[in-house]
């Protein structure tokens, strides 16, 4: 079983991000801007997260969402989808994706979409 790593999409709320990386140093989580997809399709950045095996964090909800079920109707494989409402706590989302990260592993994830917080 592989830990969890994540890539937080272009609108994911930089406070996220950091939260999880001050709580926890170990985590691994990439930005879109730190491997260059910034201004790439969801499409592209989805491909990415599958091909590199990172659980994508994003807050979204709509394209994003329209875009992994075009993946999987292709039977192109998704990693993951971690989908989180703008209007979210910032505590609750930093919360959930250290638990995930600490108890399970990343296979448990290969399910299209799933929303924060836990």
């Amino acid at each position: 079983m592989s830990t969890v790593r994540f890539l937080a999409d272009h609108d994911l709320n930089e406070q996220n991000v950091e939260g999880v990386r001050r709580r926890e140093p170990a985590i691994e989580f990439l930005r879109v801007r730190d491997v260059g997809l910034q201004t790439r399709p969801d499409i592209e950045v989805l491909s990415y997260a599958h091909r590199e095996q990172l659980l994508l964090v994003s807050h979204d909800v709509n394209t994003m969402t329209t875009a992994a079920a075009s993946r999987l109707d292709e039977s192109l494989g998704l990693s993951g989808s971690l989908l989180v409402p703008q209007s979210e706590a910032v505590g609750s989302v930093i919360e959930s994706l250290l638990l995930i990260w600490s108890a399970t592993a990343a296979e448990d994830w290969e399910k299209p979409i799933t929303f924060l917080p836990l």
